[in-house]
């Protein structure tokens, strides 16, 4: 499928995307919980579990997501 234009998407395609992309994200943190292997590392002054650090990194990567299709829903606006 083409785009009118380089970087720009219609809203409802966003919108459908959005669903499967959360479910990738929640799907690649269940397999980085369950493959990562126990330990802990020392990250500002606090012992953190290993296991914790790409679901973190998963988090922020659907917190990213959901901003942009929340973006991208005022700039068509507000619907």
């Amino acid at each position: 499928m083409r785009e009118a234009e380089p970087g720009t998407r219609k809203g409802s395609e966003l919108e459908r995307r959005y669903p499967v992309a959360l479910a990738l994200y929640a799907g690649l943190a269940v397999a980085a919980w369950f493959t990562m292997g126990e330990g802990t590392v020392v990250l500002f002054g606090r012992p953190v579990e290993l296991r914790v650090i790409p679901v973190l990194i998963l988090g922020t990567f659907a917190f990213r997501t959901v901003m942009a299709l929340q973006a991208d829903r005022i700039r068509r606006g507000g619907k």
